[in-house]
Parts: C-alpha cells; sequence; structure tokens
C-alpha cells in the first residue's frame, strides 16, 4: 500500500513517521480524525514483521479509536501509535523520551496512553517530555492502569447484552467462555466469578490462565474456546477471531468482550445477525479504557471514572435499538450512531488544530 493512498482511502488527517537512530527509535503515529477534539489512541510496542505490517496495524487502530470515541460520547478524535520493536528486550529511557519528543511536536493533535507492551513506567519516561499524554501514575494525577476500568466497561457492555437477549441482566445466572487472561481479560474474569458466574478462559500465557483458573475458572485448549458450552463468549485477547472458520462452531448466544477489531469482516457480522447471535461491538464495549483516562483532563478520581463506565450500558442499548429499528446488523448500526455524531459535530467547527490541555493536579518532572 503506497503512503498518500492509504492515507486518501482510510481517510486520515495525519501520519507521523518516527525515527532517532541513536535511541533505536522507528515509530508510526496516525491521527484519524479530529473533529470531536484532539485525537487520543494508545502506544503499541510490538515486533512487527515488517514496516508495511505497523503501517496497516496503526491506520486500523487509529480508525477504530475514532469510533470508539464518538460512540462512547467523548469529545475526542481517534489516534494510534506504534514502536517496531519487542517489548521484552528493546526498551529504554532513551527510546521513549524520544517517542515523547515527537508527541510534543505535535502540539496537542495526538494524546497517547497505554496498550499492548507498554506499562505505566514507560509513560513516565515519555511523560516527561510531553504533557500530551495520559495514563500515567497517580503520583502525578493520572489514573496509572486503564486494564480495570476497560474490564469494568466490558461487564456493562455484557449486562446491556444479557438485558437484551435474555430479559435480565444477572450475570451470575450465565456462563462465559472468556478468551484472553491478559491485564483486562483476568480482570473481567475475576468480576465474573465474584457474581458466581461460571467461566471458561483460555490464553497463550500459562500463568495467566493458572492465575483464572485460581479463581475458580475453568482452562481449556486454544482451539477449545470456541466450542464450549457457554452463554456469552468475550474475546479479550486476539482481532479478526469471529471469522468464517469460528462462527460455525458458536454455541453461544452472545458475544460481547473486550478485544479490538473482533470481526474479520463484515461478512462475519451479517453472519452472526443471521444465526440469531447478539454482538455487541468491541469498541462500544471496550471503550471503558479510554473513558477512565479522558477523566484526567479535568481532574481524575475513581468514582468519576467508574460512573462514567457505566453509560456503555446505556451505549449498548441504543446500538442494539438501532438495528432492531433499521433493521441491520448490530456493528452497522454502532457505526451509523458514531458517522453520525462525527457528521453533526463536524458542521460545527473545523478539525482540531491543537490547544493547551488542562491536566489539574499535574506535575511534570523536565529533565
Amino acid at each position: 500500500m503506497e503512503i498518500f493512498e492509504a492515507i486518501e482511502s482510510t481517510e486520515h488527517e495525519q501520519i507521523v513517521f518516527c525515527s532517532n537512530g541513536d535511541a533505536g527509535l522507528k515509530a508510526i503515529i496516525a491521527i484519524h480524525n479530529t473533529v470531536l477534539g484532539p485525537a487520543l489512541g494508545g502506544l503499541r510496542m510490538w515486533p512487527y514483521g515488517s514496516e508495511q505490517e505497523a503501517l496497516e496495524d496503526v491506520l486500523r487502530l487509529s480508525r477504530g479509536m475514532t469510533y470508539k470515541a464518538a460512540v462512547s460520547g467523548l469529545n475526542l478524535g481517534g489516534g494510534k501509535a506504534v514502536i517496531i520493536g519487542d517489548p521484552r528486550k528493546d526498551k529504554s529511557e532513551a527510546l521513549f523520551r524520544a517517542f515523547g519528543r515527537f508527541i510534543d511536536s505535535l502540539h496537542g493533535r495526538y494524546i497517547t496512553a497505554e496498550d499492548v507492551g507498554i506499562d505505566v513506567n514507560d509513560m513516565e519516561f515519555i511523560f516527561q517530555e510531553t504533557n500530551n499524554v495520559v495514563g500515567v501514575h497517580q503520583v502525578h494525577g493520572g489514573s496509572g492502569d486503564p486494564s480495570p476500568y476497560t474490564a469494568y466497561g466490558t461487564i456493562q457492555g455484557i449486562k446491556a447484552a444479557l438485558q437484551w437477549k435474555f430479559g435480565d441482566q444477572d450475570v451470575g445466572k450465565y456462563s462465559f467462555a472468556v478468551q484472553g487472561t491478559g491485564h483486562v481479560g483476568i480482570n473481567l474474569v475475576r468480576m465474573l466469578r465474584e457474581q458466581g458466574s461460571k467461566v471458561f478462559v483460555t490464553d497463550i500465557n500459562e500463568e495467566s490462565v493458572a492465575e483464572a483458573v485460581e479463581l475458580g475458572a475453568e482452562a481449556v485448549g486454544l482451539d477449545e474456546i470456541y466450542e464450549v458450552d457457554a452463554d456469552v463468549f468475550s474475546p479479550c485477547a486476539l482481532g479478526a477471531v469471529l471469522n468464517e472458520e469460528t462462527i460455525p462452531r458458536f454455541g453461544f448466544k452472545v458475544i460481547a468482550g473486550a478485544a479490538n477489531n473482533q470481526l474479520s469482516t463484515e461478512k462475519a457480522g451479517d453472519e452472526l445477525a443471521a444465526r440469531g447471535i447478539l454482538y455487541a461491538p468491541d469498541y462500544a464495549v471496550n471503550a471503558g479504557g479510554l473513558m477512565n483516562v479522558s477523566i484526567e483532563f479535568e481532574g481524575w478520581n475513581k468514582e468519576r471514572a467508574l460512573r462514567m463506565s457505566r453509560t456503555i450500558y446505556y451505549n449498548l442499548t441504543r446500538i442494539f435499538s438501532i438495528a432492531e429499528r433499521d433493521n441491520i446488523p448490530s456493528y452497522k448500526a454502532a457505526d451509523r450512531m458514531a458517522e453520525e455524531r462525527i457528521e453533526i459535530i463536524g458542521k460545527l467547527k473545523l478539525p482540531h488544530m491543537g490547544k493547551p490541555h488542562r491536566f489539574p493536579g499535574r506535575e511534570r518532572n523536565h529533565s
């Protein structure tokens, strides 16, 4: 894919390539849409097989952030960043501080946060170079690890789906197949077990699976998860797991999980609807982490984060209502809801050009 062709076909506003040989930095920042506000999206560090693969990933993820912010009612646009490298061995202070300087040069058009391969400690280094970062440690007025809030928001989405499908939201009455026991997945398992749910789990990480088993979950094989006898399938790891190979194996009645880009294609979404499987669109379900860090602009506190995450229930209910009203699959209803909001607000103002952001109580160490 040619770069300018990629920008045009995906309707991105800006793509920034960041390179610093001394720090070993190779990164890409993709700003998809800033109609609703500055682009906010996590930083992912991954050993991509090629630069083309990294570009395709950041374009896909940044577009998803636009829709996530829009459907969640946030005054934020969509962006994402990726660093090409192995998070187990390539991290350094210089790497993240160099990246922080690139972010700062965008003057607020892009705000970064944690994503795959990144933790709070990495955010601390970026924070030394720019104020345009969220998810920093609480000692700096940040919110820290967003995973518990993503999981809490996922529970709200699950409740909405259960209510729509079965007429009640008693999570403990239902069984769940949770694919992925990383930071978000293990928190979701913990919350489900606290409410008495039967939970099946799988993950490539045996240690995280063992932790889930200690919580009372039952471990199954990586491929077996698609055929377990459960009411709800909760993908919390890989994308594109809802595809032509897996869907025919489903006995699930509901799909609601925290993984990004769960549908391999639009056809997969159509197939779920045809089979009567209620799909809770991923970017609406997993918005709790984004909601959580967005509160840092006005001053973060836990109660505000939890209260905002509870709106995911109502967002999902509205999506299901639109799907029923317009006789379309739920994934199209979510897109329609997001696009209509962007279009309406877009008529009011030009794309966000960058402005100072307020972070009450935040102190940054300028070194």
